[in-house]
């Protein structure tokens, strides 16, 4: 079943317009990779999905429903969660209250204990820190705050800006492992990766997108074989 649905997306920022025609769907269950060059409008994609961004032209559904331009708090409350690109977390704060905001916009019947107990679980390394400052943690354990601040209000669908930017190799590793774990608790991903070739593999479907606008879209088994994609992002030769 068709989970979220972007069709033909024009936006941008006043007068300068980055999506020319993108568009996507997203599956129930699946991790779906958005793939281009810096520039090609990805951020602003998803930005535009979450509301914080108004489309000049297109639609965008969620769950059989239009949500074009709604609010973040209309979205949150429906299911969406959107993680930033990195350094997101607030360094003073400590991880509890890092991860409690994440639940800010929850009615008063939401467990928020209970939540803090289940990205606990999925971050075990979180739990013995969780009253030290987030900004003691390194880079791979911040990142893990943020996700985990993403499922605070147990999203239906898991929006990630470039999860493992910055990181370092292992911690990459560590960080793709989780995404998987989250999917398979239940939680579609669609999310932003640089690193194309981890990206990809830890992934089901992928877009590419080039110029504001949608190339186009293939399954995740595909789409290394592709030329065009060996060759932009894998510095391989078409004729390799």
């Amino acid at each position: 079943m068709t989970l979220l649905s972007v069709e033909d997306v024009h936006a941008g920022y006043e007068d300068f317009l980055v999506l020319k025609g993108a568009s996507l769907t997203v599956d129930e269950g699946e991790i779906v990779c958005v793939i281009g060059p810096n520039g090609a409008g990805k951020s602003t994609l998803f930005k535009t999905i979450y509301g914080l961004v108004s489309p000049n032209q297109g639609a965008i559904s969620y769950d059989g429903e239009e949500i074009t331009d709604q609010g973040q708090k209309d979205l949150l409350r429906s299911g969406i969660s959107y993680v930033l690109q990195r350094n997101a977390a607030f360094p003073e704060m400590s991880v509890r209250d890092n991860l409690e905001l994440g639940a800010h916009v929850a009615d008063r019947n939401h467990d928020t204990e209970a939540a803090i107990d289940e990205v606990f679980d999925i971050f075990p390394a979180l739990r013995e820190y969780a009253d030290t400052p987030a900004g003691n943690l390194s880079g791979g354990q911040q990142q893990m705050i943020e996700l985990g601040r993403g499922l605070m209000l147990d999203p239906d669908l898991l929006m990630l800006d470039e999860p493992t930017a910055g990181l370092a190799p292992k911690a990459v590793d560590m960080i793709f492992e989780k995404v998987e774990e989250i999917n398979d608790r239940g939680v579609t991903v669609l999310m932003i990766e640089q690193n194309v070739k981890t990206g990809v593999n830890h992934s089901d479907h992928v877009f590419v997108l080039e110029n504001g606008q949608t190339r186009f879209d293939d399954n995740a088994a595909n789409i290394l074989d592709r030329p065009e994609i060996r060759e932009a992002y894998l510095k391989v030769d078409r004729e390799e």
